[in-house]
């Protein structure tokens, strides 16, 4: 795809308004709106938009940042390869975007462009990342003012397939028409929870599809008169949201093991290789500082917690849904192409590109210091004793977004990763977030997250 593929599609589909959209530090999905008119010249030129915004949180306020005020301006310069028409807008269509300066050079604060860097790291040692995101979220209903679920049946439930079939074809329907394949979709453990999964891709896209994803899916449940919501813990008594990054490496052609999956040894248990174990030990070194950025709101970390299969340590294990990493089993037939890595502790609260741009950043460290994990659990970690996890090395994850983001403040490896002006924004915006909802209940934080992500 390129400029005049794009002003093509558009002119046959006869859109009248292409967005500009791109995920601000406070994991909002935001953007701006061009008439199709001006779109060649607007693609060329990006749209402006005031260098604030990457500083404006998640609760509407501005945080502290300087050089992030009322002065100055970025472009949002779009993917032409991220054009897609929107099938539940009329005339609408819509761009993903990164952030550039005014010379057109990638701004030091933009999201996406982390990513690119991160995969462009790992280029620089011949591996690339495959990525697949499993997408959590309730469908809802408002009744007399107040979010319920759409509808109280059980975790795998056939009933809740039948109760939700028709929004459920629609989003499916919405997502095709835009290109995406589709892997699976369930009910999920709470009332009315759905579970997406669409296939891996390569990193830039996988992320890319995490925010369609959340447009489509909210986008569609709106035609049916239901609110979907991606909050970490929408209803405090229901079990979470999660968005699970599943990751695999392959060596690329200047590789010793070209277009192979470097995570895969069937040699070694679990199938395993040393390059995955070491990825593993990146990431546990990393971890507490790591969620500061996979479960980026306070919401998160009601979700965050022993016995709820959403990993509340920093341990790992084959098939261990109660660690922060579950090293899945394999696929009978392509145990080669299917071996990769989930990392429970990530929420759609968290902006995908750097979710995985920080996520590649860890593990990549892990293979270039050959940093080892330890043992893998076979069992829930939150069933040790204390003494067990401090012999085993397992510990607590934060518990609060305030705890994860003074653990980020001490990590040189990740901030490194993200950049000076990218972190120092990133962390004012959450410490915004996190001081805006000191003093709310519960109650009020959950509802204040409910249609926000």
């Amino acid at each position: 795809m390129d400029t005049r593929d794009v002003i093509q599609q558009t002119q046959a589909a006869k859109i009248r308004l292409v967005r500009f959209l791109y995920c601000d530090n406070g994991g909002i999905i935001r953007g701006k709106a061009t008439h199709a008119q001006k779109l060649a010249n607007r693609m060329r030129e990006g749209i402006g938009q005031t260098l604030a915004m990457q500083a404006f949180t998640g609760v509407e306020t501005l945080a502290t940042v300087e050089g992030m005020g009322p002065v100055g301006e970025f472009r949002l310069q779009p993917d032409p390869e991220t054009f897609v028409v929107l099938p539940y807008v009329l005339n609408t269509a819509s761009m993903l975007c990164d952030m550039v300066r005014l010379d057109g050079v990638p701004w030091e604060a933009c999201p996406r462009s982390f990513l690119k860097r991160m995969i462009a790291r790992l280029a620089e040692h011949n591996m690339r990342a495959e990525i697949g995101v499993e997408h959590e979220f309730y469908l809802a209903r408002d009744v007399e003012g107040q979010y319920a679920p759409a509808d109280y049946s059980a975790c795998y439930s056939s009933i809740g397939m039948d109760e939700q079939s028709m929004v459920v074809d629609s989003i499916l329907a919405a997502l095709e028409a835009q290109g995406f394949a589709v892997e699976l979709f369930h009910t999920e453990l709470g009332p009315s929870q759905q579970e997406l999964s669409l296939s891996h891709t390569d990193a830039l896209r996988a992320a890319d599809q995490v925010l369609r994803v959340r447009e489509t899916v909210r986008g569609v449940a709106r035609l049916f008169k239901l609110y979907a919501s991606f909050a970490p813990k929408p209803f405090l008594d229901q079990g979470g949201n999660g968005a699970h990054i599943h990751l695999s490496l392959w060596g690329t052609d200047k590789h010793e093991r070209a277009q192979q999956n470097l995570f895969y040894d069937a040699q070694q248990p679990g199938s395993l290789s040393q390059t995955g174990l070491y990825f593993i030990g990146g990431v546990l070194r990393h971890l507490h500082a790591l969620v500061a950025i996979t479960c980026a709101s306070p919401n998160s970390y009601r979700r965050l917690l022993p016995h709820f299969w959403s990993s509340a340590y920093d341990a790992y294990g084959f098939d261990n849904r109660e660690g922060a990493i579950r090293v899945p089993s394999l696929f009978r037939g392509r145990e080669a192409e299917s071996s990769n890595l989930e990392l429970k502790s990530a929420d759609h609260s968290g902006n995908p590109y750097l979710s995985i741009g920080a996520l590649i950043a860890a593990g990549l460290d892990g293979i270039v210091n050959k940093i080892k994990p330890g043992e893998a659990q076979a069992i829930d970690p939150g069933n040790y004793s204390d003494e067990e996890r401090e012999r085993f090395g397992i510990h607590r994850l934060p518990t609060t977004l305030d705890d994860a983001l003074d653990a980020l403040e001490q990590d040189r490896v990740l901030l490194d990763a993200l950049g000076p002006l990218l972190a120092t924004s990133y962390i004012a915006v959450k410490r915004e977030e996190a001081s805006f909802f000191l003093e709310k209940s519960p109650e009020e934080e959950a509802v204040q997250h409910f249609y926000k992500y």
